[in-house]
């Protein structure tokens, strides 16, 4: 099986720890991981904000990157989302664009996905001392549904204590540019999630998606909870001897 990395443009740019880890966890696990250079964005933002048209260079430019692949795994439940739920949209009315659609987004998966229900595996090897506690968020929840995969994974890494997240569901208010456009409200919404992960008296808040941990650190942060954050993909590469 030939498997590609989609480290996203938000994983590439800013946050890089999460892709590379991703990689190392999967190579630990015996997966040959390539990534394809000519990547680009996969197009959700420009989706999002009603820009279908000025999305559509970068769904082409995503299908003819991972055409040769078997699976593509993303350590992002809101780009696996966009590409799963929203290429089909940009692509419409192309047919051609539409057929690679039809190729690459059911082989695109986010990170817990993929190793529980391509792998089959749940017990990763990770070693992380920490109490932790996990956020799930609205794309993964909403859009993939990966429900208690993460969580799964989370429980088998040794020596985590998990810490549950009161009002978990609840959204952390970055939604893309929907923090752009409604600041007071994202914040609002971002403290409230911030004080419910100090609530839990864990030291390390984790999540599947780089934006939401962007949103919520930085509130963390600012608070000086003393609570840092860390992707999941992060925790899970985590071993004795290479703790993050």
């Amino acid at each position: 099986m030939r498997v590609a990395l989609f480290a996203t443009c938000l994983g590439d740019t800013l946050f890089p720890e999460a892709p590379k880890a991703t990689a190392r966890l999967l190579e630990r696990l015996g997966v040959e991981v390539e990534f394809p250079m000519a990547q680009t964005c996969c197009g959700q933002m420009h989706t999002n904000t009603g820009y279908r048209r000025q999305a559509k260079s970068s769904v082409r430019s995503y299908v003819e990157a991972f055409a040769d692949y078997d699976a593509i795994v993303a350590p992002s439940g809101s780009c696996a989302g966009s590409v799963r739920h929203q290429h089909a949209l940009v692509a419409a009315g192309d047919r051609r664009l539409s057929r690679a659609v039809e190729r690459t987004s059911p082989r695109t998966y986010e990170l817990s996905e993929f190793l529980v229900d391509v792998l089959g595996v749940t017990d990763v090897g990770a070693y992380f001392p920490h109490r932790v506690t996990y956020h799930p968020t609205c794309h993964s929840s909403r859009l993939l549904r990966v429900g208690d995969r993460p969580l799964r994974l989370l429980r088998a890494v040794r020596s985590l204590d998990l810490a549950e997240l009161p009002h978990a569901d609840e959204c952390c208010g970055f939604g893309g540019t929907f923090a752009l456009k409604n600041p007071d409200v994202s914040v609002a919404m971002g403290a409230d999630k911030a004080r419910h992960a100090a609530e839990t008296g864990a030291e390390v808040l984790c999540a599947g998606d780089s934006s939401c941990l962007m949103h919520i650190g930085g509130l963390l942060s600012r608070q000086r909870s003393g609570v840092r954050v860390l992707h999941l993909a992060e925790i899970l590469a985590a071993t004795e001897g290479d703790l993050p």
